[in-house]
């Protein structure tokens, strides 16, 4: 019997680890150190590089979109003659000629479009800016039998709106980047296979 493959295992994915930081400069036996600062009468709350915090997610993107154009166009062209030299004005009196245009055209789009996704993942800090902003980056996966599910997330955190709880939305979370895929029978059975790819490449229609 073959021995069971992880299936959570994803090497072409690295983990999310946090950037090489320089050693702290030994205590000096003063209280207050700046590399390692935590204020005393304070709930937990992200600071440091390695330090986790756990992110709300709820994105909710929507857009629709309605035009209307008309456009219309007539002319009108008529001409007759009235007299010639050496002729009467009674032999033109069926003499004319006339034309008429007409364009008319008229159309119509809408779009419609909405996104909803919501989820709970823990990410860890993986720098610090200089304004004390947390660059935070996290993943996650979820092994069932054969299927996989991953989710992704990574943004830039105001320690400001931090929650009690060490929690914070992400609607308050700068340059969101958020992924879930899945890896599997599942995954594989919302994806088109190569064959229709080749035939839908060679007759796009």
């Amino acid at each position: 019997m073959l021995p069971t493959v992880a299936k959570v295992d994803m090497p072409e994915t690295p983990v999310v680890r946090p950037y090489a930081q320089p050693v702290p400069v030994r205590a000096n036996g003063s209280i207050y150190q700046a590399s390692q600062y935590r204020p005393l009468f304070e709930d937990h709350r992200a600071r440091l590089v390695g330090d986790t915090i756990t992110v709300q997610i709820i994105e909710r993107v929507s857009a629709s979109s309605n035009s209307t154009s008309t456009v219309e166009k007539k002319g009108e062209l008529s001409g007759s003659i009235t007299a010639l030299p050496m002729l009467s004005a009674n032999s033109f009196t069926r003499a004319g000629v006339g034309g008429s245009s007409a364009n008319t055209f008229s159309g119509k789009g809408g779009t419609q479009n909405s996104n909803n996704f919501s989820g709970t993942i823990t990410a860890t800090v993986v720098d610090v800016l200089p304004n004390g902003h947390l660059i935070v980056a996290g993943e996650k996966q979820i092994g069932v039998n054969d299927n996989v599910d991953v989710l992704r997330f990574s943004g830039q955190i105001d320690p400001r709106v931090i929650q009690p709880g060490n929690q914070v939305a992400s609607a308050q979370i700068a340059n969101v980047r958020v992924e879930q895929k899945g890896r599997g029978g599942q995954a594989d059975a919302q994806q088109i296979g190569w064959l229709s790819r080749f035939f839908l490449n060679l007759m796009p229609i």
